[in-house]
């Protein structure tokens, strides 16, 4: 995690206190943990980003792999990045090659590379252009995450300091980080951890907990400035959630499904099928809403929307429940402004489906399309603009202030010579049946390329996400266009 971090510091140089041994401690470990973890970081306890890193075994040492964004502004300095890196390792932790891409304020770079006796032949991509360059060594190389746990896994005792050669993808240097174990200190939360101290910042410290079995639990840069601390991954799962959805630019390089082949004419799709892998078998199967949903292997699941999508054999009719007419958190269907725009939205339709169209077309009309959440149904009356989750929260609503039960839903929706974004919409019951309602595009029915994933807009409703956000591909198994 200590190569990521140092996007966030880098050039923010202020002095500091020197070391003070703690304890007299051993804590030794035999290989790093093989595990999955997610991160916050925060600056002056402000949310600011996340990473999330998995260690796993490969066939002669193992997989680190790491991925995660940030913005912030600290001293007058700026910086907004993201980064995907996945280093191969040894079982010391030595490293033998690696892939990063990583986006640093607008620029970004795919960086590759093997290390080959006593040098790393590296080839370094950055708006098409390839260079080729290779650093020489002596000893060994590691890469940032292993920084943590290199001490655990050569005897950290207090007082020891190690000095170790670190590649760096951002510079394309290998540089020499002195690493000291301070000794048994609790975290700011209060968990026993073991304190470490390195020079990864010149005139910065950076401390580092761990626990006794290798897992980094928090880092702190400059006395807490910056601090990256480990989560619930349903604690931080409603943040992700909530920059995905409204495709900020941070997140947009993390959160972009990339889909093989590409598709060309989504607004003439009638009907799409696709497979993801990487999916989360522990995520529900969402039916409905003109998409069926079925599981094609381990980590695998189909999705058919549109024409291609059928009834499932032996399924039960579909139904709303009470919710889906009541006010909500954030989505006010009781608000007199609510209730007198849908009543005058209501003049003159014929059926459930005219109306919800009204509803709809209205709502798209009325938002301007923005990057920041434009607030409640209600509030977004007076503020006129919002992203997809407002104009979701406005259509829903307004439908069930009309008498349509109507549901709060998000997924992924295809951006043509991109992938898929994370987006919300909404489902409206008419004539017995769900039907997909696209309040931002206004479509009625959604096009084809939105694939449901959850339903709610409460934030636990949505970070389940958090199980597949970053770490899915999609395959197009057949596309339907009209004739």
């Amino acid at each position: 995690m200590n190569i990521y971090l140092r996007f966030l510091v880098a050039g923010v140089i202020v002095l500091c206190s020197g070391l003070s041994v703690l304890a007299d401690t051993f804590v030794g470990i035999d290989a790093p943990p093989l595990s999955e973890h997610w991160f916050g970081i925060y600056v002056n306890s402000e949310q600011v980003g996340f990473y999330r890193q998995r260690i796993e075994k490969s066939e002669d040492g193992y997989r680190i792999e790491g991925n995660g964004s940030v913005q912030m502004k600290v001293m007058n300095f700026a910086k907004q990045a993201s980064m995907r890196e996945t280093y191969m390792v040894s079982k010391k932790l030595a490293l033998r090659s690696f892939d990063v891409e990583q986006t640093v304020n607008g620029l970004s770079s795919h960086v590759t590379g093997k290390v080959s006796g006593s040098a790393i032949y590296i080839k370094n991509e950055v708006k098409g252009k390839i260079t080729d360059k290779t650093l020489r060594f002596k000893g060994d190389v590691y890469p940032g995450p292993a920084l943590n746990l290199y001490p655990l896994m050569h005897a950290a005792v207090a007082g020891r300091e190690y000095k170790i050669q670190a590649f760096d993808p951002e510079e394309l240097k290998i540089k020499e980080i002195q690493i000291a174990v301070l000794g048994e200190e609790k975290t700011s939360g209060g968990i026993p951890a073991l304190r470490l101290r390195n020079n990864l910042y010149p005139f910065v410290n950076n401390d580092i907990w761990v626990d006794k079995q290798g897992n980094t639990l928090e880092e702190s840069v400059r006395e807490g400035l910056v601090i990256t601390k480990m989560e619930l991954p349903e604690d931080i799962g409603s943040f992700i959630s909530r920059w995905a959805l409204a495709k900020k630019d941070l997140i947009y390089d993390f959160s972009l499904v990339r889909v093989t082949p590409p598709i060309k004419g989504p607004k003439n799709l009638t009907g799409l099928s696709v497979e993801i892998s990487g999916w989360n078998d522990a995520l529900v199967l969402l039916q409905d809403g003109g998409q069926q949903m079925e599981r094609s292997g381990a980590g695998r699941v189909t999705i058919r929307t549109g024409s291609l999508a059928t009834d499932i054999p032996g399924s039960p009719p579909q139904k709303h429940d009470d919710a889906h007419l009541k006010p909500a958190d954030r989505i006010e269907s009781d608000a007199p402004e609510i209730m007198s725009r849908a009543k005058a939205l209501a003049a003159g339709t014929r059926n459930s489906e005219e109306l919800a169209r009204s509803l709809a077309s209205w709502s798209a009309r009325w938002l301007d399309d923005t990057v920041e959440d434009g607030g409640s149904a209600a509030e977004s009356i007076k503020s006129k603009s919002g992203n997809c989750q407002t104009h979701a929260r406005l259509y829903t609503a307004l439908a069930r202030a009309a008498g349509i039960p109507t549901r709060f839903v998000s997924g992924l929706v295809y951006l043509e010579g991109k992938g898929f974004l994370y987006h919300s919409w909404a489902e409206s019951f008419i004539e017995g049946r769900w039907i997909s309602v696209d309040p931002t595009y206004n479509q009625l029915p959604a096009d084809p390329t939105h694939l449901k994933l959850l339903e709610g807009h409460l934030p636990q409703d949505m970070a389940p996400i958090i199980a597949i956000i970053g770490r899915i591909s999609m395959t197009v198994l057949e596309m339907n266009y009209q004739k």
